[in-house]
């Protein structure tokens, strides 16, 4: 089993990270506070819940605690407060009381949204992440939960940091292909902007991460993990540092939005935009070299670096405009100063943007 601390004073929490530590689960959730005498809520999705909810359940209330659960359809659309209201109304008529906690099982839309659900229930109560998904490692570290905005992602939301995140390798096994190279894209990332190294041994390590070998993997996860977690650690609420963990996200985003949150995964969609930012590093003077080199490490993993024609140029830019980043007519990026370094710019002129979009549409690997 792997302990990494996300160190941020009273409300520091570990990562557990292992295979099949689902079975001590009831344990955890007494070494993370939670008392039996309340109520827990467990928030999955229509993928997740067949697959490991029943036993959860089982095992929680074979230690002692009441349990409800709230399965919400799965995919980016339940982000919503449609959504949030309904596993609101759950939680009201289970009784939850300020003691209880939420525990989210599944991906980067469940811990969310149960999340949000945590941190606005009776003003705050408990709450477990239970990622299972490769894209989760980042999502579930740090705090960020929120719900979306038609026009916007994350818009509404919070910080509000989680008592213990529990990563079960063995619940990452059923994972789609797919879902596994989106998965990456973020473990990736967090080795382009502080640990050069972890970016090429990702490379190196390319067909065992996809072919999910455990110990592999439960290295990439616990390297991932520790980068953000010091990452948090130093910047919890993003004055500064933490918005280098954006990388790729401003071009991500809006790509996301114009494809209505459906056409690409969370991480098909940062991959293009982190080469976008390898591009628009080429306009600031960063070498070339830097921009192909980053392609090179994303297409190891499979993941896209180019964007689709028929996505409009005047759609991403509008998307861009409701990105929380964006102020006066300029918008706020992560760039590459090299593999593993980046940096923060403030007041990316738009028509340099534009030149990157349209270098993405005619650059890199196809989706």
């Amino acid at each position: 089993m792997r302990r990494i601390n996300v160190a941020l004073g009273e409300r520091s929490y570990p990562i557990v990270i292992g295979s099949g530590i689902l079975e001590g689960i009831a344990g955890l959730c007494a070494e993370a506070g939670f008392p039996v005498r309340s109520p827990l809520l467990i928030v999955s999705d229509s993928a997740v819940a067949p697959l490991y909810l029943s036993e959860l359940e089982e095992r929680l209330k074979a230690g002692g605690y009441t349990v409800v659960s709230h399965i919400i359809p799965a995919g980016e659309a339940s982000k919503s407060l449609t959504v949030y209201e309904e596993v609101m109304t759950t939680a009201i008529s289970a009784g939850l009381d300020r003691s209880s906690a939420v525990l989210a099982l599944g991906g980067g839309v469940v811990g969310d949204l149960a999340g949000f659900v945590a941190a606005t229930y009776m003003r705050g109560i408990g709450f477990m992440q239970i990622p299972t998904t490769i894209l989760a490692h980042d999502s579930s570290v740090g705090g960020k939960v929120a719900v979306n905005h038609p026009l916007a992602k994350n818009m509404i939301g919070a910080f509000y940091q989680p008592k213990m995140v529990v990563y079960d390798l063995n619940t990452l096994l059923s994972l789609p292909p797919r879902q596994v190279r989106s998965g990456l894209a973020e473990v990736l990332k967090h080795g382009l902007i502080l640990d050069r190294d972890f970016a090429y041994w990702c490379r190196e390590h390319a067909a065992e991460l996809l072919a999910l070998d455990p110990e592999a993997l439960g290295y990439a996860l616990e390297r991932g993990c520790a980068i953000k977690a010091d990452v948090v650690g130093e910047d919890e609420r993003e004055h500064g540092l933490r918005a280098i963990l954006n990388l790729g996200h401003t071009i991500g985003h809006a790509v996301e939005a114009v494809g209505g949150y459906g056409t690409f995964l969370h991480g098909e969609a940062i991959s293009i935009g982190m080469a976008g930012s390898a591009l628009l590093a080429a306009k600031l003077g960063r070498s070339r070299s830097l921009y192909e080199e980053t392609v090179s490490l994303l297409g190891a993993l499979e993941l896209p670096t180019r964007l689709p024609a028929e996505y409009g140029e005047e759609e991403i830019i509008e998307a861009m405009m409701h990105d929380k980043k964006f102020k006066e007519g300029r918008i706020t990026f992560i760039v590459p100063d090299e593999i593993g370094a980046v940096s923060i710019v403030n007041g990316v002129e738009e028509s340099a943007v534009r030149e990157v979009i349209r270098q993405l549409k005619e650059e890199g690997s196809p989706w």
